[in-house]
Parts: structure tokens; sequence; C-alpha cells
């Protein structure tokens, strides 16, 4: 390009050349500096005039520093006050997962998880800062690094109930509200980020059990008695230790039985042993009466305790062994053993008639009863024991 060009195109920038150099600094060249440099002459004007870029700073940061119950599944975005330069460095996260940074060249860097962040878990984000750290596509530098930590919340008891009732362990059907979004049952990011967020959806009682279940429901509230035996037939199912508790372990194998399509092999069951005249032992199974006979309860001396509680331990064979009421020992055989509370279990025993309070405390049955209530009574299966008559046959029910 000859001299009388680069005049002309100095005029038409007003009579002075920019120059962009390392370290966020601007070179100004005056015109008489531009003709100086141009001819070999010096002067005055021909010293370059360094104006400093902007700084880049840091507007926002989402989730935002110090916030707590976060979902472990969402974004990490921060917001600068600048485009950010494409081969900046990109911030750091601890602990570390699978994900992509996208958002080079604007002003919003995102990161996007592969994997989420366990529950309860501090996470720091650095943002390098200084003549290392990130800078603006003008070459405005961070002033100095800074973090941003948050914690993340733990998954919620409302989408615990979903899981168990879609994989068949709640005598209730679960349906998603229209436009919700619900992940595939493979989608392992996606279910993640449900056990965060639960998807909005309803509630129906599947038909056939009598209207006292409906008293152990309570959606969401993760110590209900439903979802305390719910979880025990779960975790016998996955050979996990049986305590009613969805912890980690738990919510990971519920996850991988979703996904492998491994639903309650066993059914549902709820049985009620009614203190009535007579007294009786009435069983549901999948909806369905499946059984009603006499049976035996506590003495006034050894009562059998009113309320609800789930099967945690089941014997084919057993030998009881306890203290009468008048401190003898006793050591009797007894057969298909299904304790609900403590000492107090549905079995056999034999007896010369049933249908009145005879035991110390469990449910006795006859030898064909037993071994047809045994079947049915698995793991997490709730039992109540009540005073009074149950529901009439044919009244309406849940």
């Amino acid at each position: 390009m000859s001299l009388t060009n680069v005049r002309g195109r100095i005029a038409a920038l007003g009579g002075v050349i920019v120059l962009l150099l390392a370290a966020g600094l601007w070179v100004a060249f005056g015109d008489s500096a531009a003709r100086s440099s141009a001819t070999g002459h010096d002067g005055a004007a021909s010293h370059p005039t360094q104006v400093a870029a902007a700084p880049l700073e840091l507007v926002s940061a989402t989730p935002a520093s110090g916030a707590t119950g976060v979902n472990g599944a969402g974004d990490i975005t921060i917001e600068f006050s600048a485009p950010v330069a494409a081969t900046s460095p990109l911030p750091t996260i601890t602990p570390s997962v699978q994900g992509s940074w996208t958002g080079a060249g604007t002003d919003t860097l995102q990161f996007a998880p592969a994997t989420a962040f366990g529950q309860s878990t501090q996470v720091t984000v650095q943002i390098p800062g200084g003549v290392r750290g990130v800078r603006s596509d003008h070459g405005g530098l961070l002033a100095s690094s800074t973090q941003v930590s948050f914690q993340t919340g733990t998954y919620q008891a409302a989408r615990l109930d979903e899981l168990l009732a879609q994989l068949g362990y709640l005598p209730l059907t679960w349906t998603p509200t229209p436009g919700a979004t619900v992940p595939a049952a493979t989608d392992s990011a996606g279910q993640i980020a449900a056990a965060y967020n639960p998807p909005p959806g309803t509630w129906t009682w599947q038909p056939g059990y009598p209207s006292e279940l409906q008293n152990f429901w309570d959606n969401g509230a993760p110590n209900s008695e439903i979802v305390t035996g719910a979880i025990m037939a779960f975790e016998s199912n996955a050979n996990l230790t049986m305590d009613g508790i969805a912890g980690p372990q738990v919510w990971s194998a519920l996850l991988s039985a979703l996904a492998a399509g491994q639903n309650n092999p066993n059914g549902y069951t709820y049985a009620i042993a009614a203190e009535s005249d007579p007294e009786t032992l009435t069983i549901w199974h999948d909806g369905q009466q499946v059984q009603q006979s006499l049976a035996n309860t506590g003495i006034e001396a050894a009562p059998t305790t009113l309320g609800t509680a789930p099967v945690y331990l089941r014997y084919r064979n057993q030998i009881m062994k306890g203290t009468n009421p008048d401190g003898t020992p006793y050591a009797d055989p007894v057969q298909f053993v299904a304790y609900f509370r403590g000492g107090e279990a549905v079995h056999y025993f034999p007896r010369g008639s049933y249908g009145f309070p005879q035991s110390l405390g469990c449910v006795e049955l006859d030898l064909a009863d037993a071994q047809n209530a045994w079947q049915y009574l698995t793991y997490g299966s709730l039992v109540t024991v009540e005073p009074g008559a149950l529901t009439p046959p044919g009244s309406p029910t849940a």
C-alpha cells in the first residue's frame, strides 16, 4: 500500500491508528507519528500513547455463592461484563464431574454436567484471574481469581414415592401432569435430575383395598408407614439391609431397577388382624381379598399391640422361646412365621379353636390358614392390629 493511501486511511480514522497489544493495552499513534514513522523522522508525536482496556468483571453466578439445596443436576452459569476471549482458561469445578463448558466468545459461560453432583455436596467453582486468567475478547483482564461455592440438596421424597409406585411397591398409581417432563427409565442423568426436582403428577388409589390403608399415606412424607414398608420390600428384593430408610444405596438400586424394568415380584399385600368377635385376620393382595380366617390375639396379661407395622422377619419353622405370664419359660415349635413388631408375629400355633384371645401377643392361625398367609406376608407387608370389626363386605374401598 502506498504512503498516500496509508495517509488517506489515517485521515478517514480521524488521524489515529489503533493497535491492540498483549496484556490488555491499546497503543494509539497520531497522524504525525505515523508520518514520522513512515519517513524515519523522530518527533514528539511519535511516542505511542498506552490506553488500558476495560477490566473484565464478574457480574453474576448461578447458583449463587452460598446457595443451599441446589439441584445437583442443574447447569452452572457464570456471567461477565464483556464477551470472554475464546482462548481464555475455563473455570475449574471441585468435585470434578463429567460435563462441558459452552459460551466462549460471549459474556456468559455455562457448564452442563453430564453426571450430577451427589447429594449434600459442597461444590466450588474456581474462576482464574490475573495475567493468566480469564480475559475479555478486547484483552481486559479479570483482576484476581475468585470462587463461587454452593451446596447441593437431597433427593426429594416425592420422587421416591413416584419410583416406588412405578415399580409396584405402592398400592397407588402415579400419573404425570400433562406436559410434565418425565425422563425415560434408562435416562440416568434425567432420572437424577428428577430426583432433585420431581415432575408433578396425580395419585390414584388402586381399587380393591380397604379404606383403612389410606390412613398410612402422606405423599412426600418419608416416614409414613406405607412408604417405610415399601422401602423395606424393595430392600429385601435388592438384597440390601432392611431399615426402611432411602439412603444412597437404595436410591442407586431404585434407579437401576427402573432402568432394568425390575418391578416388585411379590405384589402388594396388606393385612388386618381385627380383635372383634370372633377375631379374624384378613389379607388383601394386589387389590383382591385373598384370605379371611379366624385368628387369636393376645390375652389380657400379654396383649397384642394395636397399630400398624411392616413385616421385618420371616421363618418357615422356628422354636419360639419366651416367658409365660406366670414366669415359667416356654419353647414352642411354630410354623409360617412373619414378625411385624418386636416379638409379635403372624404364625401357626396348634389350638383347639380360633377366634378369641389366647396368645402371648402374636396373631395365631391354624396350619392351613398360616401357610396361606405366609406366602402373602412378604417383607415390608403392612399388618394392622385393630379393635372392633372390619369394614363391612361390599362397602366402598379406596
